[in-house]
């Protein structure tokens, strides 16, 4: 009996595999090198077997450890299933809720929003990953995701906010305070950078000639919002966060070819979770006033 194969060992051939180094595991799982290279070793003695092709260059895996590491992925998805089932049998306002969304809705209109949330259940505690990427619902790397985007995720459990509108803004120490009288292709642009998933805005300036006006490009919606604030170039906002800026003035009404919906995304297996679903019905409440 001593001789079978634990969770431990899956996970530590796994470790191996996916840094290539005994080093890398060993920060991967929190030990030490010499601890992976003593299990290691411990391992392939009790099942007498080699999963490693140890090299200069770094260890190989052999059929043996990849077959471990396919064992891995299906124990870590069927543990990933079981635990959203059991989470979503909680019907209590009680635990914890790991929320996902863009730096520039958690600054420009989600704080307060989370903030009142936390007063009136404060038995449930709110962990936020502020992120551009999509993360993994079904890796339970988030509970719920908040997210704008042109078209409804698939496979999960959505529900629509609204509809975020973007606009051109400018500084106010930038051009004059009727920006609507300025040639825009005579002033310096800030745009997406191409590490950010922003095709609409890309497209945008590319068809009005503006991507070669740009001078300055960032991966984050709310660095952008800085930068034009600060005098940078002119770029395109969300209504809702420059809108509430006074040292930023408007280019005429939004543009409807970049309104994007927002929506607010769990996996079905935890959409009848209480606690998740009281945070979706407030959040939700909160947007009727902003994004319709």
């Amino acid at each position: 009996m001593y001789n079978r194969l634990s969770w431990d060992d899956i996970c530590l051939i796994h470790a191996i595999r996916s840094t290539e180094t005994l080093s890398g595991a060993a920060r991967a799982l929190g030990v030490s090198h010499p601890t992976i290279y003593r299990k290691l070793n411990f391992i392939e003695d009790k099942l007498g077997a080699v999963f490693f092709q140890r090299s200069r260059t770094g260890y190989t895996p052999t059929a043996a450890a990849i077959e471990i590491c396919d064992l891995f992925d299906k124990l870590r998805h069927e543990v990933d299933i079981t635990e959203r089932q059991i989470t979503g049998q909680d019907f209590r306002p009680f635990g914890s809720v790991r929320l996902t969304t863009t730096d520039s809705l958690l600054f420009g209109w989600l704080s307060p929003v989370l903030a009142s949330f936390g007063k009136k259940y404060p038995d449930i505690d709110l962990s936020v990953v502020v992120s551009n990427d999509f993360l993994n619902l079904t890796r339970r790397e988030a509970d719920l995701a908040i997210r704008p985007s042109s078209t409804s995720p698939n496979s999960m459990s959505v529900k629509k906010v609204g509809v975020i509108k973007q606009a051109v803004y400018a500084s106010q120490d930038t051009v004059s305070p009727d920006l609507g009288d300025v040639d825009l292709s005579r002033l310096a642009w800030i745009g997406p950078d191409d590490s950010i998933h922003y095709p609409t805005l890309q497209n945008w300036m590319r068809i009005n000639g503006y991507d070669q006006l740009c001078r300055y490009r960032s991966n984050s919606v709310l660095d952008m919002f800085w930068a034009t604030k600060w005098g940078v170039g002119v770029s395109v906002l969300p209504c809702y966060l420059a809108d509430e800026c006074e040292d930023l003035t408007r280019h005429g009404t939004f543009l409807p070819e970049l309104a994007t919906d927002l929506w607010l995304v769990t996996h079905p297996d935890l959409r009848k979770t209480e606690r998740i679903r009281l945070l979706i019905d407030w959040i939700n409440a909160a947007g009727q006033g902003v994004f319709r």
